[in-house]
């Protein structure tokens, strides 16, 4: 019992932390093995955007989960959920999966005191959705108001305090709560791209100081709607490549011109593995390393130099205490954008040296599109799968490669390798850096 006991704490005492279930929800499906050997087909999941109609934007597609998809095939209390938004029936159907996947359906003795839950998340669509639903039919255009400025009593009926609500960020978190009746530590992080690695990062923090027995960690999100998709085309961020959507997601090509906009949901049980161990559960993977930055800079730019992201890396390293040539396989955070894809490889260069072109490389954003606040545990799950399989997902559409990322991005076709240690990074607007570094269980 001792040697056990001492095989489930890191080094410096505090405990290890593994993964023993994993689900999504994405524009390719939201069962896993189907996902995966989608991914590793190179399929792409982007098409004309639904649900409003984008004909006149300067974008008009997206990566969207399909209209199968159903929440409520996935939650024993369907009416706790009515009424929910896009994030949290994502969030709802990843973590059936997870939760299903690492078997603690089957562990009655589950202490629900010590389940938590951290999750990365983002602003919800509704307000918009109901505004416009509400308010549509008493629009005066020509004094651009709805009854005269003011909110209808009609219209606040229909839109209801709850809708209202359901709107708010840690609605995923909160439903999630109800699902898994987990009363232990309760975040949500909000720091754009990179807020689900950034969860799943803290979430591991708070498993290794003994604040929880389990965590459910991950991120939902979409933008897909007027409001997120005007801001990042003002900004020039996403692809304008409407003639030819699914190679619109170009990442590390000289003609990138931007990112595919992305929905939906990754999460993932972690827990210490002593508690694991306790159950008899299936571990996936060990989660090692986890590293942040912030690059001080500006807000939609990084620094030119990588400093930002190359400290992330530099922090999950040392917290894994692994060497860079270590490392078999960086799932990239790639978005397709042109400073992005340059600045990342020359983070990757910085850190990881004379290694650096041996180390394979690849986004999935490229299939999938970018899930925003919960692209990095879609990722981080890719690594757990790359562990578990030993194949790699190709970056597609990359047939003219830019001079300036110059490492192995597995162009258009998936490889088999032997892989022990991932790392996946995530960079948000604002200058948020996450990176984590997943070790396969021995």
């Amino acid at each position: 019992m001792a040697e056990q006991e001492q095989k489930a704490r890191r080094p410096d005492g505090r405990a290890r932390v593994v993964v023993t279930g994993i689900g999504w929800v994405t524009p390719l499906g939201f069962t896993i093995d189907r996902v995966w050997q989608r991914l590793l087909a190179g399929e792409s999941g982007v098409g004309t955007t639904r649900g409003f109609d984008a004909s006149t934007f300067p974008t008009t597609f997206s990566a969207q989960v399909k209209p199968d998809y159903d929440y409520r095939r996935f939650v024993r209390y369907p009416d706790v959920h009515e009424g929910i938004g896009s994030n949290t029936a994502f969030a709802l159907g990843a973590a059936a999966g997870a939760w299903t996947s690492s078997g603690l359906d089957g562990y009655p003795a589950l202490n629900r005191r010590r389940l938590g839950i951290y999750l990365g998340s983002g602003e919800g669509s509704l307000d918009f959705d109901n505004y416009v639903a509400a308010n549509l039919a008493g629009w005066d255009e020509e004094r651009r108001t709805v009854d005269g400025g003011r909110w209808s009593e009609a219209a606040l009926q229909r839109m209801g305090a709850l809708r209202e609500i359901e709107q708010e960020p840690n609605m995923p978190l909160t439903h999630l709560a109800m699902e898994y009746e987990a009363r232990g530590p309760a975040y949500n992080c909000l720091t754009a791209c990179a807020a689900s690695t950034q969860a799943i990062g803290e979430a591991t923090e708070i498993l290794r100081r003994g604040d929880a027995d389990v965590m459910i960690t991950g991120g939902a999100h979409t933008m897909i709607h007027p409001f997120g998709v005007t801001g990042f085309n003002r900004l020039t961020a996403l692809s304008t490549r409407n003639e030819d959507p699914q190679a619109a997601s170009r990442p590390f090509s000289a003609s990138r011109n931007g990112f595919v906009m992305g929905e939906g949901a990754g999460m993932l049980i972690i827990e210490t593995l002593e508690h694991a161990q306790q159950r008899e559960a299936t571990v996936l993977a060990e989660i090692v390393g986890y590293g942040s930055s912030a690059d001080a800079f500006r807000i939609t730019d990084m620094h030119p130099d990588g400093r930002g992201p190359a400290a992330a890396m530099r922090s999950a390293l040392a917290d894994a205490e692994t060497a860079p040539e270590q490392i078999d396989y960086i799932s990239a955070h790639g978005t397709g954008t042109h400073e992005n894809d340059s600045i990342e490889t020359k983070a990757i260069r910085a850190v990881f040296g004379a290694a650096a072109p041996g180390v394979p490389i690849s986004s999935i954003k490229s299939m999938m599109g970018h899930l925003i606040a919960a692209a990095g545990a879609v990722e981080a799950i890719t690594c757990v799968l790359v562990l578990r399989d030993g194949k790699l997902p190709p970056t597609i559409n990359l047939h003219d490669p830019d001079p300036q990322c110059d490492l192995d991005y597995v162009p258009n076709v998936s490889r088999a390798v032997e892989a022990g240690v991932a790392l996946s990074n995530s960079f948000g607007f604002g200058g948020q850096n996450d990176t984590l570094v997943l070790r396969r269980f021995a």
